[in-house]
């Protein structure tokens, strides 16, 4: 089976989402998730997206704050640029149906979170992430001419590798023709041929044992890119959130958002001693890092295994209004926040490296762009300011489209591509080789190459990975595929570069902290 479309977006988050929508202004448009169009990291954004909509509020200090926060490694340029498109493409997201939570005055609640300056995170509760999804995903099954392939894995993208064509040995040289798409429902592989291809798959917080994504997040871009050879940048900056909730049979990890610290919640050592001021001026609202790092300073030294987050001198009414699924979430687990404290751990939460993209979101490799969490724009630097995920996926989504959308009309199909080709290979003969295999993954990387690093660590978690990578591309070549196996492949991946990346940069800056 083949699939012709003008658009071909893998991924069904704020990014591919957004669009999509666009895209459909120029052309016929496939959506390709492997679960449903609501199983994305989007719904998990409790926070908030960050922009400038408050008249005490400007773009300079939102500009600063991100800089700071990035450690001297963001892109200046790419900075300004997004803050100041910023409030523009908040009137467009709630033009499609998007709600944020306003004061009795009829102005935006805004909340504050660590490393901002101001009050400029446009929230909907403590569900931000799933109240934009819900907006996006109405508007899409409405539109006729976006076709949603749900349940569909993309396993490889389709490049003159797979055409016989001579190849030179410069990345800019590569082109993207479409992919290959696997069915989870039937076990068929097909392809879909496409114009231009958009990468917007999320991040990869299943590289760990604890994370805040959802078990659908296994950096499946950033593998079919690196495996395309094109460019993936700044692996080695991986975020961990400092406040995910201390309850390990859950996976994935409830996050506990930062805007919790920003009402007033404080972090205390389980004997009940606050701690942050040790590690930071700014105390509980310092940047990520620097809270991660102090919390997980604390556990080791301490020998604890969680620290708490207290909320219980603040206004219990305003607590439970301003965060009601966290206060049920909680409550749940036989914990009333009004009255006790909340039992939190740091969880790998947000990829800033990526697939390198200019302000157009140009990958390395013609007619294929990228988007979201997936995509190495320069706006995170070394670290991620909360809440400007959202508004970077919103953002680099509407330059992609209007950068595709000159060309969209000058391009055809390749026709030559071969159909995808799995004879010679078996079932898997037991599936403990694959979920083994990913439960020594996970444990390497959170031992090795987790919140703080050294050179010795490194190099041990690179001498184990190489092992798996060779069992699990033996098990690839054998067997027929199954999503368990590819997104393994895909972690393994992933994980190398994380690791290489991250041997590469010797002096700790951000999220990189080495010993």
């Amino acid at each position: 089976m083949r699939i012709k479309t003008d658009f071909l977006i893998i991924g069904s988050g704020l990014a591919g989402l957004s669009m999509a929508i666009k895209a459909s202004e120029y052309g016929s448009v496939t959506i390709v998730t492997k679960a449903g169009l609501n199983d994305s990291n989007t719904v998990y954004a409790q926070g908030g997206i960050a922009a400038v909509v408050n008249p005490e509020d400007n773009f300079e200090n939102h500009v600063k704050d991100t800089l700071v926060a990035g450690a001297g490694l963001c892109d200046e340029e790419v900075v300004r640029k997004v803050v100041t498109h910023a409030p523009a493409l908040i009137d467009e997201l709630i033009s499609w149906g998007a709600n944020f939570d306003k004061n009795e005055s009829g102005t935006y609640d805004l909340n504050r979170e660590g490393g901002h300056s101001e009050h400029r995170i446009l929230h909907h509760k403590d569900n931000t992430g799933f109240e934009i999804q819900r907006a996006l995903v109405e508007r899409i099954q409405a539109h006729p001419k976006i076709k949603v392939l749900e349940n569909h894995f993309s396993i490889d993208l389709i490049t003159q590798h797979h055409t016989g064509a001579l190849v030179k040995r410069h990345h800019s040289d590569t082109e993207c023709y479409g992919a290959y798409v696997f069915n989870r429902e039937t076990g068929k592989t097909f392809t879909i041929l496409s114009k231009l291809t958009f990468l917007a798959t999320g991040g990869a917080g299943n590289l760990y044992s604890n994370t805040t994504n959802p078990v659908t997040a296994t950096g499946d871009g950033i593998a079919m890119m690196y495996r395309a050879k094109g460019v993936v940048d700044n692996m080695e900056f991986v975020q961990f959130h400092p406040t995910s909730l201390y309850n390990p049979s859950e996976k994935p990890s409830y996050l506990i958002t930062e805007a919790m610290r920003g009402f007033g919640a404080i972090l205390k050592t389980i004997d009940g001693k606050e701690f942050m001021q040790k590690y930071d001026e700014r105390g509980c609202l310092a940047p990520r890092d620097i809270v991660a790092r102090a919390i997980d300073n604390e556990i080791k030294t301490r020998g604890d295994e969680y620290v708490l987050l207290d909320c219980t001198h603040l206004d219990s009414e305003k607590l439970v209004a301003h965060f009601p699924n966290i206060y049920q979430k909680c409550l749940s687990i036989n914990i009333d926040i009004t009255k006790e404290p909340i039992p939190v751990v740091p969880a790998a939460h947000y990829i800033c490296g990526g697939i390198k993209v200019d302000t157009d979101a140009h990958t390395s490799i013609k007619n294929l762009y990228a988007a979201g969490e997936t995509a190495n724009t320069g706006l995170h630097g070394a670290n991620r300011l909360a809440s400007n995920s959202l508004l970077e996926a919103l953002v680099y989504a509407d330059w992609a489209i209007k950068d595709a959308s000159k060309y969209i009309g000058s391009l055809s199909f390749n026709d030559s591509i071969p159909d995808w080709n799995d004879e010679g290979t078996s079932h898997p003969e037991e599936m403990v080789l694959i979920t083994q295999s990913l439960k020594e993954v996970q444990q390497i990387m959170s031992v090795y190459v987790g919140i703080v690093r050294s050179e010795v660590r490194l190099k041990r978690a690179y001498d184990r990975m190489w092992i798996i990578y060779n069992e699990t591309e033996d098990l690839y070549k054998k067997t027929k595929l199954s999503l368990p196996l590819c997104e393994l492949r895909n972690i393994i991946n992933v994980a190398y570069l994380v690791i290489k990346h991250a041997y590469s940069r010797k002096k700790s800056i951000g999220l990189h902290f080495m010993i």
